[in-house]
């Protein structure tokens, strides 16, 4: 048992270092300011494999510490601990860190960017995919990722279009919106991954999971800063990616808590 502890540590920790260097290769799009050893521009790249390792390393130009690096190592080592030692029935192992991976580099990305890249939308559409047709066979992933796609594709026009009217009215400008086209390729992919109907049940999850965020978020503005920023762009991946898990991942064991 001991032995199995420490090998799914190991496993976790070099996902966390893999998904930590992923997202920082994919949103610079210069494999080689990975590998040279001048300062970073944007405080956004470590010079060397000790950040990535141990995540401890401050960053060479503006001395701050990157959080990030550390935080995914030990979320990783955490989530390969639950999903070899108490895996969620019917989903092995290594394709559960796989999916994992995935999830990590996209809720990554969009916190720190605001963006889901199309190379990882693409990756995401096969590996979702894949594990529909393993899971529930093509119709029902193919119907699952039509749904969720066009629902979300609706979702983004009518968005646009109520921000734009709004600001228009209030003579604003509009700098970001707060669903970006990534969010609708990534609710394809939660389609893939869902099938049909559940695809309906995981957007409803994230729509709730965004809307509470969004709350609390507007409170802590109005306690803290007393004012608050009409159409803030808010990440919306995150919440696709925690109703996938929770859907993926810990559906049995909620039933189980709330049959």
């Amino acid at each position: 048992m001991l032995l199995h502890i420490l090998l799914y540590s190991l496993l976790g920790w070099g996902a966390g270092i893999v998904v930590n260097w992923l997202s920082d290769a994919l949103s610079s799009l210069r494999l080689d300011d990975l590998l040279s050893d001048v300062p970073c521009k944007t405080c956004i790249l470590p010079k060397n494999a000790e950040a990535y390792l141990w995540g401890v390393q401050n960053c060479p130009q503006c001395g701050k510490w990157r959080g990030r690096f550390l935080i995914v190592n030990i979320i990783f080592l955490g989530i390969s601990l639950w999903l070899g030692i108490v895996p969620p029935e019917g989903l092995p192992y290594l394709l559960g860190m796989v999916l994992m991976l995935f999830f990590g580099v996209v809720t990554v990305i969009d916190v720190e960017h605001r963006l889901i890249l199309h190379p990882v939308s693409l990756a995401g559409a096969l590996l979702g995919l894949g594990f529909g047709i393993w899971r529930r066979g093509l119709v029902v992933t193919l119907l699952g990722g039509a749904a969720g796609f066009g629902l979300m594709l609706g979702l983004y026009f009518f968005g646009s279009l109520f921000a734009n009217v709004v600001t228009r009215l209030r003579g604003e400008t509009l700098d970001e919106v707060a669903l970006g086209f990534g969010d609708v390729n990534l609710a394809g992919i939660l389609g893939l991954l869902l099938g049909w109907p559940g695809v309906i049940g995981g957007l409803v999850l994230a729509v709730l999971l965004g809307g509470i965020f969004s709350l609390l978020y507007l409170v802590v503005m109005l306690i803290v800063e007393r004012r608050y920023r009409a159409f803030a762009a808010i990440p919306y991946g995150p919440f696709l990616v925690a109703s996938a898990v929770v859907l993926l991942f810990l559906k049995d064991a909620l039933w189980t808590i709330f049959p």
